[in-house]
């Protein structure tokens, strides 16, 4: 029977991938991943909860679990010979697998590109030779990677087909009133993330609602957060009066946000979901202090969160590093409650910004709508497992 690898090392790239497989019927997978590809009955090799690192420092923090889950992944792959490999994200990771995979014969489709439209351009160079085809989830990454020479391809973001309860019913299901002003905290889906971001996001929200008559508030926990960081972050939001809800692995915190008027989320996916679902983004991020020194010989970016990149403007505020602070989060957040109205046409901005990239038609394929980027990818993968996707 063909086979797949599956490599996604993060908590969305784990749902994106699962939604893939479910489109693909008679295959065989295993890998990289997480809750959402275990439910999907691929067989984990490595768990992503215990390799999650994100650049230079906290990568060497977790350095024994990443070369724990890349000697699995290599001895799966060697041992089953997949035909294909779908790899999702999780750049230094799947950069190194990828040679690897190609050298073997096994066809390799990445979905998620590396950003190399923020730093490190000359990538493409080595990952033209290794990645039989890219499946990208931004309209403008389609003309970088053609220009170097990969078979690349816009399918859509994956935050767009995610099932969304729609306000009323997502507050109830949250137990809200549905008249308060909302804020979603989400500190991240990363160890790292949450233990840095936790404590001043709180501290943010209080310092709102204690300005005014109305305010209400729920910390998402994200599912691919181990069990120690788990029961952290419920102590301390008991301890703070501040109710938390178990986000879903299969849809992630989508599946809630829109029962949210604003959001204090990190930075990275959780910012584009947060636009997407109208609950108005105020973006925080800290690394290391390794991590900020790299990025500053090597970012080319003016913006790092999603949505003010896909608009080409900074709209929603960033705060990153000695600015993502309790203090300058309490004035952003009230600022977005305030001027949620203008700030959510911006949002629809947004959307129509990912609806409106080419969707393009590669030999064999049938292009798909930008909302339906896993049946896109699926129908990519498909011929080289000899099988057929499921239509969506």
């Amino acid at each position: 029977m063909s086979s797949l690898l599956v490599v996604a090392g993060e908590a969305s790239g784990d749902r994106a991938a699962a939604a893939v497989v479910g489109q693909l019927g008679g295959v065989r997978a295993f890998g990289l991943g997480g809750v959402a590809l275990a439910n999907r009955g691929v067989e984990l090799v490595a768990d992503l909860r215990a390799s999650t690192a994100l650049g230079v420092g906290e990568a060497g923090a977790r350095a024994g679990s990443v070369l724990l889950a890349w000697r699995a992944v290599v001895r799966a792959a060697r041992r089953a010979r997949p035909r294909a490999a779908l790899l999702v994200g999780y750049t230094e990771f799947n950069s190194r697998l990828a040679p690897r995979l190609h050298a073997a014969g096994t066809r390799v489709l990445w979905y998620g590109a590396p950003q190399v439209w923020a730093w490190r351009r000359r990538r493409t160079a080595s990952l033209r030779r290794c990645v039989d085809r890219m499946a990208v989830m931004l309209p403008f990454e389609e003309a970088i990677w053609r220009t170097a020479g990969v078979d690349a391809h816009y399918v859509g973001h994956p935050a767009l087909e995610a099932t969304q309860l729609d306000r009323e019913t997502a507050r109830r299901a949250l137990g809200m009133t549905p008249y308060a002003a909302t804020v979603a905290v989400l500190p991240g889906s990363r160890p790292h993330e949450a233990r840095r971001l936790l404590i001043p996001m709180l501290d943010a929200y209080e310092h709102v609602r204690s300005d005014r008559a109305s305010v209400d508030a729920r910390v998402l926990v994200a599912a691919s957060l181990d069990d120690a960081t788990r029961q952290w972050v419920r102590s301390i939001c008991e301890a703070r009066h501040v109710a938390t809800f178990e986000v879903d692995p299969h849809v992630g915190a989508m599946g809630v946000l829109r029962a949210f008027d604003a959001s204090l989320c990190a930075s990275g996916t959780a910012s584009l979901e947060a636009a997407l679902a109208r609950a108005v983004p105020v973006v925080a991020y800290r690394v290391a202090i390794t991590t900020e020194l790299a990025a500053r010989l090597f970012v080319r970016t003016q913006n790092v969160a999603l949505p003010n990149v896909l608009l080409g403007r900074r709209v929603f505020t960033e705060l990153l590093q000695r600015d993502a602070r309790a203090d300058r989060m309490a004035y952003a957040l009230a600022d977005a409650l305030d001027r949620r109205p203008a700030l959510v046409q911006a949002c629809d901005e947004v959307e129509a910004t990912l609806l409106a990239g080419p969707i393009a038609k590669p030999a064999g394929y049938e292009a798909a709508s930008a909302r339906q980027p896993s049946a896109a990818v699926a129908r990519m993968l498909a011929p080289w497992l000899g099988l057929s996707a499921r239509a969506a």
